[in-house]
C-alpha cells in the first residue's frame, strides 16, 4: 500500500546494532537473538537486508565500539549504509538501494529505540514507505539518569504510538518477531 509506485518488495532493516550501541542496552542479548531470526528468515526467503552503521565521535569508523556486533554477520551481497545522522535517510544513499531493489516495505529492528529507530521509521513514513517496527527487535541504553524513562517504558511507549501511526496510502504496523511476515 505504499505511495511508492513499482515498488512492491519489502526489506528487513538492521539499524545500528554495533557494539558501542548495543553493549549496555536493555535486553541486548534477546533483542540481538531475534535480529538473528530475522535475518535467517529473512536470508531464506530471499528478502533484501539492509545493514545501516552509524559513525561519530564516540563511534570512530574502524573502531571495536563502531563494528557490528559479532553475533550478526552480515553477507558481502547485502547493502551496508554507513550514517552520521540519526535518520537512516539523512545525507546516505539508502533512498537508493531501496529503490533499485523496488522497496516499498521496511521492516526495521536494531538500536537505539529513542534516537535512531525513532528518526527513522519516522524518516521512511514521511518519505512514503510502509514501515513495520519489530516489536521485541530494537532496544535502547538507560537515560533515566538524564531525565527518560527507563528503557523498558521507552521501547514500549514507541510500540504503543507507532501502533497508531497513520498517513494517507501508507501504513504503520508493530508486530513481533515470531509473527513478522516479508510478503503480501
Amino acid at each position: 500500500m505504499t505511495t511508492l509506485s513499482d515498488r512492491p518488495n519489502t526489506a528487513l532493516l538492521v539499524i545500528d546494532v554495533q557494539n558501542g550501541v548495543v553493549a549496555d542496552a536493555y535486553q541486548r542479548d534477546a533483542v540481538v537473538a531475534n535480529i538473528a531470526l530475522l535475518i535467517d528468515r529473512a536470508r531464506h526467503e530471499g528478502v533484501l537486508i539492509v545493514w545501516v552503521q552509524h559513525s561519530d565521535a564516540q563511534l570512530e569508523k574502524g573502531s571495536d565500539a563502531w563494528e557490528l556486533v559479532p553475533e550478526l554477520a552480515r553477507e558481502e551481497s547485502e547493502p551496508l549504509v554507513h550514517k552520521t545522522f540519526g535518520d537512516s535517510f539523512e545525507d546516505t544513499d539508502l533512498e537508493q538501494v531501496l529503490a533499485r531493489a523496488g522497496i516499498g516495505h521496511l521492516v526495521v529492528t536494531g538500536a537505539q529505540t529513542d534516537a535512531c529507530i525513532r528518526s527513522t521509521i519516522h524518516g521512511a513514513f514521511t518519505r512514503g514507505y510502509d514501515v513495520t517496527l519489530v516489536a521485541d527487535a530494537h532496544t535502547t541504553e538507560d537515560q533515566s539518569p538524564w531525565g527518560a524513562p527507563p528503557p523498558d517504558k521507552v521501547i514500549a511507549h514507541t510500540n504503543l504510538y507507532w501502533r497508531y501511526h497513520d498517513g494517507p496510502g501508507r501504513t504503520a504496523a508493530v508486530t513481533e518477531t515470531k509473527d513478522v511476515t516479508f510478503r503480501g
